[in-house]
């Protein structure tokens, strides 16, 4: 597959989450034409606010100060009205699973937190393109299942209760923020994370800078694939239908 480009201002708008400012450093070069890198900050309740705010005004309009963000995203469905915009959550992750390694990607098929469930649309579309070999490197690890939301680092004996309710990675943001997107109305939803941490390598351990080190150059390799799930989900009759929610998702490898 080649590198789809950045879609255009007259296509449909792309908006991708992250928390933290070294995420937004790694998907630089991405705020443009049609395309919002939002930092949200970090936990749940900042990405609420900050992912509110942004579809209320429209993605790649800029905050004016004192602007509220109520719900309202500006267009729709009807006739002559823009698309609304899909939405990426991505950055770090701890992963779940034993035998993930820091730079390992995650591609959630739902997100969970305690206020529920979100199904992700088009993860067989997004997988197969992260799975790919990037052009600065080889072919990365993708991992497929649920991504739980927390409002904490978790670790140690939590991290292995999360895993047995199935899920196969954690983060404090995901959750939240595509629960907002798809409050705000219909629209293509997906997240994905790169392993910064997993059971066999914990943020407190030594190797940490070095898996950091090896999430960051994967995070900066991955909108090639946002851009091809984006233009595929503008497609005639939804390229990303019927991808919402495979049926075998518990922690699926789908590397190649």
């Amino acid at each position: 597959m080649s590198a789809d480009p950045a879609p255009e201002p007259d296509s449909g708008p792309l908006l991708i989450a992250c928390a933290l400012g070294i995420e937004r450093f790694a998907l630089r070069g991405a705020g443009a034409g049609a395309v919002t890198v939002l930092r949200t900050g970090m936990g749940p309740r900042s990405a609420e606010r900050a992912v509110a705010r942004a579809l209320a005004r429209g993605p790649g309009r800029p905050a004016r100060p004192g602007e509220p963000g109520e719900p309202g995203e500006p267009g729709g469905s009807g006739p002559g009205t823009p698309p609304r915009a899909a939405v990426i959550a991505t950055g770090f992750c701890a992963g779940l699973a034993p035998g993930m390694h820091p730079g390992d990607l995650v591609v959630a098929d739902e997100t969970r937190d305690p206020a529920g469930s979100t199904v992700c649309t088009g993860v067989r579309v997004l997988a197969d393109a992260l799975s790919r070999p990037s052009p600065s490197g080889p072919r990365r690890a993708v991992h497929l299942g649920p991504v739980v939301g927390s409002d904490h680092v978790v670790r140690g004996a939590e991290r292995a209760a999360l895993h047995r309710t199935g899920a196969i990675a954690v983060d404090m943001e995901s959750a939240a923020t595509l629960r907002t997107a798809v409050r705000h109305g219909v629209r293509p939803v997906a997240a994905v994370r790169v392993v910064v941490d997993a059971p066999e390598h914990e943020l407190v351990r030594i190797g940490t800078l070095r898996g950091g080190i090896s999430a960051f150059r994967v995070l900066r390799t991955v909108l090639p694939a946002f851009f091809h799930w984006h233009r595929s989900s503008l497609l005639p009759g939804g390229e990303l239908d019927g991808h919402a929610s495979p049926p075998d998702h518990p922690g699926r490898d789908v590397s190649l």
